[in-house]
């Protein structure tokens, strides 16, 4: 299968004949081609999408709604469709791309209730006969580009409030999970979004995604990725006077105190740290452990991990599936060896996978390692593999010092039975989402997400913050007085 470029409510063949083979990661099986597409390309697609921009702002927003619920009902319709190609081309596991489909679902239905929620305000005029209000307004073309862990889930954070404001898109999706972004473009199409709506282009970062920085006529960038590209991208929008929209790496903990649930805590800490084999932005990376339950703690999880079946994700018996590819799995082996050399315990895995059946895609053992220092690379750096660094502390204080230690500050979890300790810690930990007896995953699409310090610029994907991304305020003040009044001079009487 050739995939070709979404424009203007066509399907175009690339002019570019450079193909990237689109492969399996947990057999190398190629499941098509996608091509790496030119500048020319995105700046019909940006014109594609400038044309019909003016026009969709004018259909009230209820009914720029209801295509999302057609959307949403087409997805739902799909779920099972959708969940094999995404577990086919990115490798996470049946269950977790069931549960990614379901969050795209999600944010059709929250999403489009948006369209008869884009509230503005009323306030009171300091002047008699006169009336103020704000109201939101759309910006105009965005450009959205997306990561290959999360490909329809992210997609549908940044698209579906996109155009229920009233803008439309150019979407950049990663050339590691094409088609995803294929299938929700013939979604788009099926449910008749007016053409140009909708634009998907695929290619590299280095040719697509600089194109629309750069493009005049997009006025907005929404991008999720590493934080070596996202600050490119901060650094070019800037330069063009852009909003720049940025979500990006995460070194997440859970904290264990001594009067945790253990069992629970463990349950936890496996499913958000080895889920997705570590290539969650939220994924558990670091245990902080009271050092009074530290041994329990780690033979628990020795065992909890040892039950984990790792293979290709489409058996539903497997738990952990593999990496999205060779330079990722070389990657974490990179991290691990660093791990050892820096003086870490290794109480489990720390291999690659490579014997029959695994020969033939990305693997990599579940990976414990305990006595980790915080100044350590593998305490401080992001790995997004399944590999996690049991940290010691001594009280409540220091767990909270070491979790905010790091440039990330993405997801935090703790686990306590104490109530003073919980709501200190919620309260204390830097990051811009905090779990309470749960894992560091598992965000809900009606609240906001993103993260503090180096996981972003303070912008929100999901919940109505993700709508500030994509409007503008705009104050309104109607002076039906029939005379000049002055704000803020003519207050007196």
């Amino acid at each position: 299968m050739r995939i070709k470029n979404y424009i203007g409510g066509k399907w175009i063949d690339s002019e570019q004949l450079q193909q990237v083979p689109i492969v399996n990661p947990a057999n190398g099986t190629v499941l098509g081609e996608v091509p790496l597409s030119t500048k020319a390309e995105v700046e019909m697609a940006v014109s594609a999408a400038k044309e019909a921009q003016k026009k969709w702002a004018l259909i009230p927003a209820p009914k720029r709604a209801d295509y999302l619920y057609e959307i949403g009902y087409k997805l739902r319709e799909k779920k099972e469709h959708l969940a094999q190609v995404l577990t086919s081309e990115m490798g996470k596991v049946i269950e977790e791309a069931r549960g990614e489909v379901q969050e795209g679902i999600d944010m059709a239905f929250y999403m489009a209730g948006e369209g008869r929620r884009l509230f503005g305000e009323t306030t009171p005029s300091e002047l008699a006969d006169k009336f103020a209000m704000s109201v939101r307004s759309p910006i105009g073309v965005v450009g959205l580009i997306t990561p290959w862990n999360f490909p329809i889930a992210i997609a549908t954070w940044k698209s579906f409030p996109a155009i229920v404001a009233g803008n439309t898109f150019v979407w950049k999706p990663s050339i590691e999970t094409p088609l995803m972004a294929y299938e929700l473009g013939k979604i788009f199409e099926e449910v008749g979004l007016p053409d140009g709506v909708a634009n998907i282009v695929f290619g590299s970062g280095s040719t697509v995604g600089t194109a629309m920085i750069e493009h005049p006529d997009i006025k907005v960038i929404s991008f999720t990725g590493s934080n070596a590209t996202g600050s490119k991208v901060a650094e070019l929008g800037g330069r063009h006077l852009k909003k720049v929209s940025l979500e990006m790496g995460g070194k997440n903990a859970v904290i264990v105190m001594d009067d945790a649930n253990l069992s629970l805590a463990v349950d936890g800490i496996v499913w958000s740290a080895f889920g997705t084999a570590g290539q969650r932005c939220t994924a558990c990376s670091r245990v902080i452990v009271h050092k009074d339950i530290k041994q329990e703690l780690e033979e628990m999880l020795v065992e909890a991990i040892s039950q984990l079946t790792v293979g290709d994700g489409l058996d539903p018996a497997i738990k952990v599936g593999p990496v999205i590819n060779r330079k990722a799995l070389e990657k974490i082996n990179y991290y691990v060896q660093i791990g050892k050399q820096e003086g870490a315990k290794l109480l489990a895995g720390g291999k690659i996978l490579s014997a029959p059946p695994f020969e033939k895609g990305f693997y990599f053992e579940p990976t414990i390692f305990t006595d980790v220092k915080n100044d350590m690379m593998i305490a401080q750096e992001e790995i997004f593999g399944p590999v996690i660094s049991i940290i010691e502390v001594c009280s409540l204080e220091e767990a909270i010092e070491v979790n905010n230690s790091v440039k990330f500050g993405l997801s935090s979890s703790i686990f306590s039975q104490d109530i003073n300790k919980i709501f200190k810690a919620q309260r204390d930990l830097d990051t811009g989402i905090v779990y309470v007896n749960a894992g560091t995953t598992g965000a809900e699409i009606h609240l906001p997400f993103g993260g503090t310090k180096g996981t972003g610029n303070g912008h929100r994907d999901s919940g109505q913050a993700a709508l500030d991304v994509f409007t503008e305020w705009k104050s309104i003040y109607v002076d039906y007085s029939g005379k000049l009044q002055r704000a803020q001079i003519d207050t007196e009487n």
